[in-house]
């Protein structure tokens, strides 16, 4: 009896103590945002970047939004959207877009957050600096030494040859995937204005910041660029920059910013002109070029011959641009057979590995790219616009295509996707909601109707978004658009790798889903009318006009 006693005192106490973890446990959680042992994707970013949970969404009212700021430069100019916009400030993203002129280069610049950018029109080159990886493109002159001295192949490549990383060469419907902290540099090679609009993922837990858009540019003066973009001055304490109020004080303001303005410029100019000079080993004169202290040309500046770089070339000599991109496409076309094959190599392997119940860390087991894909030769490219790749097509209503990192893995570090869509006259996308992600849709060409419902019924938004404009659509707010007699194209930015829709009308719809029975007692209608709601539209998303029935 006595031992029988003890026993039980014994387990009621390890139980006591385990009860007092437990809640040591919860109580930790629930400051911490996580439990004591922080495992899985979700908790790691609610540790790492709080940002995204920083505050509460104010979207009773959405608006159609125009660019609240011009900034100009030599050979282009940047317009920005106000990130002080309730809108921008929930979906923890800023919009922007850049118009590059004929022979125009955007200075070599990286940003504190992720950025995804898709080509309006015309076409160029983009070059991405990763730290690490190598220069693979090296020119011939450089090459012909690889037989002499380090120092005597240093000296004369440095005199005739060059080597760079990879450039890629970028036209209308590409999408560009520029992660975090990467130098870009872009250069409009056509003979038309290269038009690029872009989205940064502020609240992406690569930005390690706070929520304010940082842009860090190598060379240059940009003062005007940081000043009123760069490093998100505000014009207006109440995000309300367009209001006659925004304006006075701005005003008011505009002696300060103009002695403000001196202090800022390349990442350069706060460095000692000795310090650079001995970094570069260069001298003092040539190191105090790097700040550009008496550069006026802004963050565009216009190359005066046409910009000569290292490119893939075929011996036949230069060919149209047309022919040119059509066979930069056939290799990535290529590129993403073989990724694909890669893919399901290392898929097979992954299961031999979970069959024999083992995990080897030497293998490509341990990483979601493996050893084959590495950081060096990530695609940072994908063009949308191709007819052909359409997810949806109605020949009737037109087409949508999406972009993943299913697609595109490189998205999966950036958490964000895109679509691009056409609707021809009338058409109608389905009503509809982002299961997992909010939508930054930008109009490319003619204008469309939306309707945008929130939590509570209410019309969050009703009009209509033209060229131009950025509507902003929070996760699982329902919308639905219709094309206006000129039609609409857009593309859409979402805040997820992955992100899901749910259209709520149609073949593969939420009503598709219910039990006649169900939609019949939810709406108190007869079977007959609950059938018709059900089996109404045999097409997919996208609608075509004038085919809705009529009692």
């Amino acid at each position: 009896m006595a031992a029988s006693s003890s026993s039980l005192l014994l387990s009621l106490g390890l139980l006591a103590v385990l009860a007092g973890l437990h809640s040591c446990s919860a109580h930790f959680g629930e400051f911490s945002g996580q439990g004591i042992w922080p495992f899985g994707r979700q908790q790691q970013q609610q540790q790492r970047h709080p940002l995204r949970y920083r505050s509460e969404c104010r979207l009773d009212r959405l608006n159609n939004l125009e660019p609240s700021r011009r900034i100009e430069a030599e050979a282009g100019f940047t317009e920005l959207w106000d990130e002080e916009e309730e809108e921008f400030k929930c979906a923890g993203a800023i919009a922007a877009r850049h118009v590059i002129r004929r022979n125009g280069l955007f200075l070599p610049s990286f940003t504190n957050a992720p950025e995804l950018v898709y080509v309006v029109q015309g076409s160029g080159f983009h070059g991405a600096v990763i730290p690490g990886c190598p220069e693979t493109y090296q020119s011939d002159e450089s090459s012909q030494f690889q037989g002499r001295g380090q120092g005597r192949r240093g000296e004369e490549s440095e005199q005739r040859g060059d080597r760079h990383q990879k450039v890629r060469f970028i036209s209308e419907g590409d999408v560009l995937a520029l992660p975090a902290g990467v130098t870009n540099w872009i250069y409009n090679r056509g003979q038309s204005d290269l038009v690029l609009v872009s989205v940064l993922y502020t609240a992406n837990e690569e930005n390690q910041l706070d929520e304010n858009y940082r842009q860090f540019f190598l060379a240059g003066n940009p003062q005007q660029y940081q000043q009123q973009g760069g490093r998100s001055r505000r014009y207006e304490g109440q995000g309300q920059s367009q209001s006659r109020r925004g304006q006075q004080q701005q005003g008011r303001r505009r002696p300060q910013q103009q002695q403000q303005q001196e202090s800022f410029g390349n990442i350069f100019s706060g460095f000692d002109d000795d310090i650079l000079s001995d970094s570069f080993n260069v001298q003092n004169e040539l190191a105090r070029r790097l700040k550009g202290e008496d550069d006026q040309r802004g963050h565009i500046v216009e190359v005066r011959d046409e910009l000569r770089i290292l490119s893939p070339r075929y011996e036949r000599g230069e060919q149209d641009e047309r022919s040119e991109h059509e066979r930069e496409r056939e290799r990535e076309q290529g590129e993403r057979e073989r990724e694909r094959e890669r893919e399901r190599e290392r898929e097979q392997r992954r299961r031999r590995q979970r069959g024999r119940g083992s995990y080897d860390n030497t293998t490509d087991a341990a990483s979601p790219n493996g050893l084959e894909e590495t950081l060096c030769t990530l695609r940072l490219r994908e063009n949308i616009d191709n007819p052909e790749l359409a997810d949806i097509y109605n020949p009737r209503g037109g087409r949508i295509t999406t972009l993943n990192s299913f697609s595109l893995p490189v998205l999966s570090n950036l958490q964000l996707s895109a679509e691009r869509g056409v609707l021809y006259k009338n058409a109608i996308v389905a009503p509809h909601y982002y299961m997992n992600s909010h939508a930054l849709i930008y109009a490319i060409r003619g204008s469309a109707r939306y309707q945008v419902v929130d939590d509570n019924g209410q019309t969050a938004f009703d009009g209509e978004l033209r060229e131009g404009q950025f509507l902003v659509i929070p996760q699982n707010f329902v919308a639905v658009k219709r094309a206006s007699e000129q039609g609409f194209e857009w593309v859409g930015f979402r805040t997820n790798d992955v992100a899901m829709v749910n259209p709520l009308a149609g073949r593969l719809s939420a009503f598709r889903a219910l039990p006649v029975e169900v939609i019949q007692n939810a709406f108190d209608i007869s079977r007959e009318e609950s059938r018709r709601l059900k089996y109404g539209r045999e097409e997919l998303a996208v609608f075509s006009p004038g085919s809705r029935g009529r009692q």
